[in-house]
């Protein structure tokens, strides 16, 4: 099966794409909020851009094999969540909106502690029926790229980044 491997410079520049759209489209985040794993980095990134901070949590979709769940469970959430995001305008990060149903998780936990406003932001989208959906008052949904259904292979999984970038350069002409 083909797969997308993406560079650290793509990503980069993926992420100041997304960041000039989300200034552009007037939203004001007062934080970032980043699902982990795959959100880390490019919250990081945006972190560049937007100098906010970032707060993480840990949502779980696949299981020790890398397949689905049922359903996301939360395995790590924001301390003092109740104080810390109630009235806040935040920014939602992950790297891939595949099944949409850790964002739809992710996105009803932040909501049920009372944010001003919530936005989404995901570096790829992949443009495919989803699973999950997007709940009603997400302010602002960005994506990076569309994508075509295919598997994902970011730098930051690479067990060898030589490797990696070799096999980027081998996959392009």
């Amino acid at each position: 099966m083909e797969k997308y491997l993406f560079s650290y410079q793509e990503i980069h520049r993926t992420v100041e794409s997304l960041a000039t759209r989300i200034r552009a489209s007037g939203y004001r985040a007062d934080m970032i909020v980043a699902i982990g794993s795959g959100g880390f980095i490019p919250a990081r990134i945006l972190r560049t851009y937007l100098d906010l901070p970032i707060l993480a949590v840990g949502i779980a979709y696949y299981d020790r094999d890398n397949r689905p769940t049922d359903d996301p469970r939360k395995v790590q959430w924001i301390e003092e969540a109740e104080r810390t995001l109630k009235g806040r305008r935040i920014l939602l990060v992950d790297e891939v909106d595949d099944s949409r149903s850790t964002l739809e998780y992710c996105v009803r936990e932040l909501m049920s502690h009372e944010p001003a406003s919530i936005a989404v932001a995901v570096l790829h989208n992949k443009n495919k029926p989803k699973r999950g959906a997007m709940p009603e008052g997400v302010a602002l949904y960005l994506a990076g790229l569309e994508i075509e259904d295919r598997w994902v292979s970011y730098p930051w999984d690479a067990v060898d980044i030589d490797a990696h970038d070799a096999a980027i350069r081998g996959s392009r002409p």
